[in-house]
């Protein structure tokens, strides 16, 4: 294990986190297969195991930069597929991804969405996690306010059939987001990928087969 030269400017805590970013074999591998983040590949190994990119499909990466998710993503779907990735912060630009400055909780963010996509999304995708401010239980509450957000959003752009992704915590507060998404989808689950670090409450939700809106309306 690499461990870092003694410097008083550096707080335990950065240096613990310097020190683990040196030794993560999937930060190591971002630099050798070009991804933005170590982030990336908890999206290889969840699409590795449930193929929700498929070649073709319309995708949508809410709160997308630095960029790893849409970055895959592009490269799965192949020229035939269409990535738009939303984000409120700047992100540099991707081959085969097409990006928004937009919040998306803007009431007019699925309208510009769709006109993008040129119809309904096939998968929506969130890694988003809200700002952490060292206190769990309200760091939890805020990551899984925006996770509820996206799944609300995924409603409003997903075509039926769709599948619908997001990073949540463990914590106990999930149980209205889980009895909204298995009323709107066929199959949801609970993945933890092996890129999310062991020691941390990470966990990701997988809706399936999205049923369509209750209006029964075409937002194509």
């Amino acid at each position: 294990m690499a461990r870092l030269k003694p410097d008083k400017r550096r707080t335990p805590s950065s240096r613990a986190w310097l020190e683990r970013q040196i030794n993560d074999p999937y930060v190591a591998r971002a630099k050798r297969e070009g991804y933005r983040s170590r982030a990336a590949f908890k999206l290889v190994e969840i699409d590795d195991k449930f193929h929700l990119l498929k070649k073709g499909s319309r995708v949508v990466d809410l709160g997308a930069a630095p960029g790893g998710w849409s970055e895959f993503a592009a490269r799965r779907l192949g020229a035939s597929g269409k990535v738009v990735a939303l984000d409120i912060l700047d992100m540099k630009p991707i081959a085969g991804v097409e990006f928004i400055k937009l919040d998306f909780l803007d009431a007019a963010a699925p309208d510009q969405l769709m006109a993008l996509l040129g119809g309904e999304a096939d998968v929506v995708l969130s890694d988003m996690a809200a700002n952490a401010t060292g206190h769990r239980q309200t760091d939890h509450l805020r990551i899984m306010a925006l996770a509820e957000a996206a799944a609300h959003f995924s409603r409003e752009v997903l075509a039926p059939g769709g599948s619908f992704l997001c990073k949540v915590l463990q914590g106990g507060t999930e149980a209205a987001l889980l009895a909204e998404l298995k009323r709107d989808f066929s199959s949801v689950k609970h993945i933890k990928p092996p890129a999310s670090r062991t020691d941390s409450a990470e966990l990701y939700l997988l809706a399936r087969g999205f049923r369509g809106r209750a209006d029964g309306v075409s937002a194509v």
